[in-house]
């Protein structure tokens, strides 16, 4: 195994792969380590000045400060059609040798290269590059991040982990995530013991953290299908709490900050009546709404207009019916990115404060 390189995978998505990359290598960026940053197979890309590149790219390449360069940072993108092309005629692809040019390339460059891993461990095996086949191509051990809990933490981690023993690739050790606050010590106990007793390590227990969850304003009007089309230059702001605008409930919104109001278009103007009357009779300092979503047809007031302008609140309007936009909006998966430093800056804390950095520094030689 390459004592230069980790392969960061998960049991499955969502479960916080690339916040914890993120603050791996911020953490390890933090002790004076040259970091490099790879995604070798990527599934969820975007087109910039004519080049494809994995979303979560972007992401290392500012904390880092380096010029994205596909063919390294990115060298595989597996976008429509590419698994049934590539079953037509494999010989047609070269995906190994790119991988490898990339990996050669930034060992180069650098004194340790984390490579991202995609979704659970078996995707990418459609095309023959699962996590563990490029896991292994590289040459990396492996960290594994897990979502919290006991039996099932370590039941999805005992299947996941087989690809992987598969192909005789070492594992640096586990990081279970998102484990609330009152069973961070169980948690660490049991998972702990039984980690042991499978030969692992326990890198650390992550708490849940809700702020991790907030999705911002441009998320919310792309679940919707919606267009933000009063004060856009607010599609940043966080949401942390979503209420039916005709059914606010009165001790949760004096209470409440960052609040995502949904209502019939045509009952947009009763929603903030009410909650300007809330605001200014409990003397609320902070400007509790953070943006309106105005559902279906119907026609917002003038009155309603100003006050938004007047408070910069973004106003989003969809063709969804409140109850199917309150679904939509309750479905999101919430992405880290660079429209959210705020948690960027809680990953990197959270990688800090409760990993052991030492033992993978250990295995890195640094």
């Amino acid at each position: 195994m390459n004592a230069n390189s980790f392969y960061v995978a998960a049991t499955n998505q969502h479960v916080g792969k690339t916040t914890s990359t993120l603050g791996l290598v911020s953490a390890l960026k933090q002790r004076g380590i040259n970091m490099g940053y790879c995604k070798p197979v990527g599934q969820r890309y975007l087109d910039l000045d004519n080049i494809r590149v994995d979303k979560d790219t972007l992401l290392f390449a500012d904390l880092l400060g380096f010029k994205i360069e596909p063919a390294l940072h990115s060298p595989v993108i597996l976008g429509r059609g590419a698994t049934t092309s590539y079953l037509d005629d494999p010989t047609k692809f070269d995906f190994r040798s790119e991988i490898m040019h990339a990996a050669q390339q930034l060992w180069q460059s650098h004194e340790c290269v984390i490579f991202e891993g995609t979704g659970h461990p078996g995707v990418g095996s459609v095309v023959d590059l699962s996590n563990a086949d490029v896991a292994k191509m590289v040459k990396a051990p492996v960290i594994m991040i897990v979502e919290g809990g006991i039996g099932s933490t370590i039941d999805r981690l005992n299947v996941s982990l087989a690809m992987f023993r598969e192909q005789n690739i070492p594992m640096v050790g586990v990081i279970v995530n998102k484990v609330r606050e009152d069973k961070l010590d169980k948690v660490r106990t049991y998972v702990g013991k039984k980690l042991a007793h499978m030969g692992l390590n326990l890198l650390g227990v992550l708490p849940y953290d809700e702020s991790l969850a907030f999705p911002i304003i441009s998320t919310i009007s792309e679940a919707v299908s919606g267009s933000v089309v009063l004060n856009a230059h607010q599609i940043e702001r966080k949401v942390e709490d979503i209420m039916p605008g005709s059914l606010i409930d009165s001790k949760r919104f004096i209470q409440a900050k960052n609040v995502l109001l949904v209502a019939g278009a045509d009952r947009v103007g009763e929603a903030l009546a009410k909650a300007d009357l809330l605001i200014k009779v409990n003397n609320i300092p902070k400007f509790p709404i953070a943006g309106i979503v105005a559902t279906g047809e119907g026609d917002i007031g003038e009155e309603s207009m100003e006050f938004l302008k007047e408070h910069q609140i973004p106003l989003i309007r969809t063709h969804l019916d409140t109850y199917g936009s309150v679904m939509k909006i309750s479905k999101i998966e919430v992405k880290i990115n660079l429209n959210t430093p705020w948690k960027i800056n809680r990953a990197i804390d959270l990688i800090t404060t409760h990993i052991d950095l030492d033992q993978i520094m250990d295995v890195s030689g640094k």
